[in-house]
C-alpha cells in the first residue's frame, strides 16, 4: 500500500505528463496551421491572457453564482476552521468564505495561493456536520496549497486555445473548398484530421488531469486534518444528496461511463483510498450541524437551463 508521500509523487508525475501532452498537442496544432512564424504570435497572446485571466475569471465566477462573503460573526466555527487549515497549509492569507444561495450540495474554490475564495452552497452548510464541513474546507484548501487553481486554469486555457485553432482550420478549409474541388489545391488529410480531433484529445487530457488533482487534494486534505475518515463521510453524504430520482430509476444517470469521461474520480474509489489512510491527529471537530442560518430565501430546487442546472 502506497504512503501519502508516494501517492503525492505519483500524482505530481501524472500531472506533469498530462500538462506536457496538452502543450504538445496545442503547439503541434498551431505549427501545422500557422507555421513557425504564427507560433510566436500565439505564444505572445497566450502569455497576456494567462496573466490577466486568473483575477478576472475568479471575480466573474463569484458574480455569476451571486456569491456573497460570509462574515465572521455569522459562522465563527467555519472561520476558526479555515484559519487553522490555512496555517497548516502555510498559505500567506486565509481564504475568504463565500455563501451561494443554492440547495445543491457543493463547494468550489477560485483565485490563487495569495488570494483565494471558497464558496459553499446553502445545501452544503445545512446538510453536513461541522466535522464533515471541516473536511470539505480542507479539500478546497488543498486545491489552493497544491496550486491546482493555476494548473487547471492553464489546462482549460490550452484546451480552449486548441479548440480555437481547430475552428480556424475548419474555416480556412471551408473557404478553400472551391480550389480543392477545381483541382487547384490539395488537402493534407493527416493535418486536417489532427486539427479536427485535437480539441477532443485535449478535453480527454484535461479530464484526466482533473481526476488526478482531485486525488491529490484528497491526500493533502487528510494531511491537513489528520482525519481522512471525515472526508470519506462527507463524500458519501454529498453523493447521496446529489443523486436525483433519475439516478435511482436509471443507474449511471449523470455519471457518464466510461470513467475517463468524468471530471472527478468515482466517489467509491476516493472513499476507498481515504479509508486506507491512517488518522494522524486527535483533533476532532463537532459532529453537530453548523449553527449558521442564512436570512435569504433559498429555492426548493435548482433552476434548469438548456446547458444544465444553475443555482
Amino acid at each position: 500500500m502506497l504512503s501519502i508521500r508516494a501517492h503525492s509523487w505519483v500524482n505530481r508525475l501524472q500531472t506533469f505528463l498530462l500538462i506536457c501532452l496538452l502543450l504538445g498537442i496545442f503547439i503541434l496544432a498551431g505549427w501545422l496551421l500557422f507555421g513557425k512564424e504564427g507560433l510566436w504570435l500565439i505564444a505572445l497572446i497566450s502569455v497576456i491572457i494567462v496573466l490577466i485571466q486568473p483575477a478576472v475569471g475568479s471575480r466573474l465566477t463569484l458574480v455569476l453564482y451571486r456569491a456573497r462573503p460570509i462574515t465572521r460573526h455569522e459562522a465563527p466555527e467555519l472561520w476558526h476552521i479555515i484559519a487553522f487549515l490555512a496555517a497548516r497549509a502555510e498559505l500567506p492569507n486565509v481564504p475568504t468564505l463565500y455563501y451561494v444561495e443554492s440547495p445543491m450540495v457543493n463547494a468550489f474554490t477560485v483565485g490563487n495561493r495569495r488570494q483565494a475564495a471558497i464558496a459553499l452552497t446553502d445545501g452544503l452548510l445545512r446538510y453536513l456536520s461541522i466535522r464533515e464541513l471541516a473536511a470539505v474546507l480542507a479539500h478546497e484548501t488543498a486545491h489552493v496549497a497544491n496550486g491546482d487553481l493555476i494548473v487547471m486554469g492553464l489546462a482549460d486555457y490550452i484546451s480552449r486555445l486548441t479548440s480555437m485553432l481547430a475552428l480556424a482550420g475548419q474555416i480556412l478549409l471551408f473557404f478553400a473548398l472551391p480550389s480543392v474541388l477545381l483541382g487547384y489545391a490539395t488537402i493534407n488529410w493527416p493535418v486536417l484530421l489532427l486539427l479536427l480531433f485535437s480539441p477532443h484529445l485535449t478535453l480527454l487530457l484535461q479530464l484526466g488531469l482533473s481526476r488526478v488533482r482531485e486525488f491529490h487534494a484528497d491526500l493533502k486534505a487528510s494531511e491537513l486534518t489528520g482525519d481522512p475518515e471525515a472526508l470519506a463521510l462527507a463524500l458519501a453524504r454529498i453523493e447521496r444528496a446529489s443523486r436525483s430520482w433519475r439516478a435511482w430509476l436509471f443507474p449511471g444517470w449523470g455519471n457518464p461511463q466510461p470513467s475517463w469521461l468524468r471530471t472527478h474520480p468515482a466517489t467509491e474509489e476516493r472513499i476507498k483510498r481515504l479509508l486506507s489512510l491512517r488518522a494522524t491527529s486527535n483533533i476532532r471537530w463537532s459532529a453537530q450541524p453548523l449553527s449558521y442560518t442564512s436570512h435569504e430565501r433559498v429555492r426548493s430546487s435548482p433552476r434548469w437551463y438548456f446547458n444544465g442546472f444553475w443555482r
